[in-house]
């Protein structure tokens, strides 16, 4: 398939790693700055984002996301964010996104938890009348604020327990960031019939997707491209089907991976895993999910096909009822069918 734009344009998706602030969109993040002129690094000019979100390496990436955090103020901006992210994900024919969300960041600069998941709460049911999109949510432990914010990430997850709440997550830099010390907080979460799906193996190697799948039971994992580099490995997350939340220009962005040719999606797919392919931190990247399924085609040399077996691994790895389920496959085969 020379241009297979137009069908990744029409191709109902699902998203399973996309952060919440991180796709706030520069119109949003600039207007959020003008409110703040002053007391913010931010631009408040669109354009000037762009220079703005240009990463030396993962580190940096971590000081400017935290600063457009920073930009969060109150539920108001909470819930703008929200449903603004809802929309543009469903301009992409996404009819169900998982969105990590890091409560810890916005509580402690101010916003009580109630009011905080009350606003995403409002938002996520506005989004399904409005767009016809169904979120839900990942509540994810900054790891770099350690284990005092596994801690209140945990608490607030429990005592709100939103409705949409799905999974317990860990983000942040891996490295200086062991997983293992985040094991009795994952514990927690599970026996309360959350999912574990941590970031692992995107700045580190092989052994931090071990510890994410032995130490945190992980389920899914967020990135974990280093397993490429460890055939047991690969072979233990093929066998048990364990998803794969793939973000190749994310990688490249923060210098995970030196270039997308050198990207190891292939590998993944050779070996077998459920792979999916996702967003990440898409204004910040400079991408959209339709620009991963494009970017995905050219390194497998997936046509429409392949691209519509990807959307079903979304599915499949989803945390989506077995009818929600069903409903979005059927869906993905008929557009196969009549477009592909």
């Amino acid at each position: 398939m020379t241009d297979p734009s137009a069908f990744i344009a029409g191709l109902p998706k699902v998203e399973l790693h996309v952060h919440h602030v991180g796709s706030a969109s520069p119109r949003i993040v600039a207007e959020l700055a003008a409110r703040h002129e002053g007391r913010t690094p931010v631009p408040a000019d669109p354009e000037a984002l762009a220079a703005y979100f240009e990463f030396r390496d993962f580190a940096h990436f971590i000081e400017i996301y935290l600063s457009v955090v920073d930009l969060i103020r109150d539920p108001e901006d909470v819930w703008i964010l929200t449903h603004e992210v809802a929309r543009e994900l469903a301009r992409q024919q996404v009819r169900y996104a998982e969105l990590t969300i890091t409560p810890y960041s916005h509580v402690r600069r101010g916003i009580p938890a109630p009011a905080f998941c009350e606003a995403i709460e409002d938002a996520r049911r506005r989004a399904a009348a409005d767009f016809g999109i169904e979120l839900r949510w990942c509540f994810d432990i900054p790891g770099e604020a350690g284990l005092p914010a596994a801690e209140e990430t945990l608490r607030i997850a429990l005592d709100e327990r939103p409705d949409g709440l799905v999974s317990f997550g860990l983000g942040g830099p891996e490295i200086g960031v062991p997983r293992p010390q985040f094991r009795p907080y994952f514990d927690q979460a599970r026996a309360a019939g959350l999912r574990s799906v941590p970031h692992a193996g995107e700045t580190t190697g092989p052994q931090t997707v071990w510890d994410a799948l032995h130490e945190l039971g992980a389920e899914r994992i967020g990135h974990g491209i280093s397993a490429a580099q460890d055939p047991e490995l690969l072979a233990y997350l093929a066998e048990r089907q364990i998803g794969m939340e793939i973000c190749p220009t994310s990688n490249v962005r923060t210098r995970a991976v030196a270039t997308l040719d050198e990207h190891p999606l292939p590998r993944l797919v050779e070996a077998g895993l459920l792979v999916t392919i996702n967003s990440d931190d898409p204004p910040m990247f400079g991408t959209t999910l339709n620009d991963e399924y494009a970017v995905a085609a050219r390194l497998l040399g997936a046509g429409p096909e392949g691209l519509a077996g990807l959307a079903r691994n979304a599915v499949t790895a989803s945390f989506l009822d077995a009818d929600g389920k069903q409903r979005i496959t059927a869906e993905i085969d008929a557009y196969l069918a009549t477009a592909g």
